[in-house]
C-alpha cells in the first residue's frame, strides 16, 4: 500500500471513529468474535456484499449507506452485549439474528426494549447502548460532538452527556450512567 492509499484509510478510519464510534473494522470484528459469526454470515445478516462488508473494515470505504445496514449494526450490538451479559443464549441469539436480517430499519428502541435482566430489569449496558443507538440515529457522533462543544460554555453536564453516548465507547458510557445513579 503506498502512502497516498495508507492516507485515504487512515481518514476513512477516523471518519469511521466519528460516526460509529470506533473504526468498522474493528466493530465487525467484535460482532464476529461476541456473537460467533464468519465474515460471510454477518455481512449477510447485516444485508452487505461480503466485498462491501470487506472494503469498510479494511478502510477501503468510510460510511454505510444504507441506513437500515446502520440499524442492523445497532441490533447487533446490543444482541452481543446481552449474549456477554448471559441475558440471551447462543440459542436465542440465532433466532434474534435472523430477525434482525429481515429488519428494514425502523425505530432502534421498539426492537431492542424486551431484553431485560433475571430480575426483570433492563441491564445498565442494555440502557446505555439504547440511549446510543437514539442519540447515533439522530445524528453522526462529529455533529453531536460539535453540537457538545457548542453547549459546554453554559451547559457542561449536558455537553459532557452528549459526548460519552453520542460518541463515545459503550463502556465508557456505563461508567458514566453508574456514577449518576441514586
Amino acid at each position: 500500500m503506498d502512502a497516498a492509499q495508507q492516507e485515504a484509510t487512515a481518514r476513512a478510519r477516523e471518519l469511521q471513529r466519528n460516526w460509529y464510534g470506533e473504526p468498522l473494522g474493528a466493530l465487525f470484528r467484535k460482532l464476529i468474535d461476541d456473537l460467533g459469526l464468519n465474515q460471510a454470515r454477518l455481512a449477510g445478516v447485516l444485508g452487505l456484499s461480503a466485498p462491501m462488508l470487506s472494503q469498510l473494515m479494511s478502510g477501503q470505504r468510510a460510511k454505510i449507506g444504507n441506513p437500515a445496514v446502520v440499524q442492523r449494526v445497532q441490533l447487533l450490538q446490543d444482541l452481543a452485549g446481552q449474549v456477554a451479559d448471559g441475558s440471551v443464549s447462543a440459542a436465542e441469539a440465532t433466532d434474534r439474528m435472523d430477525e434482525i436480517k429481515k429488519s428494514q430499519g425502523g425505530s432502534v428502541l421498539s426492537n431492542t426494549t424486551q431484553t431485560t435482566s433475571s430480575s426483570g430489569a433492563p441491564t445498565v449496558k442494555r440502557v446505555v447502548r439504547e440511549i446510543q443507538s437514539l442519540l447515533r440515529s439522530v445524528a453522526a457522533a462529529g455533529d453531536i460532538i460539535e453540537a457538545a462543544d457548542t453547549l459546554a460554555p453554559t451547559h457542561p453536564e449536558l455537553a459532557e452527556f452528549l459526548r460519552v453516548y453520542g460518541a463515545g465507547r459503550t463502556s465508557d458510557a456505563v461508567t458514566h450512567y453508574q456514577s449518576h445513579q441514586n
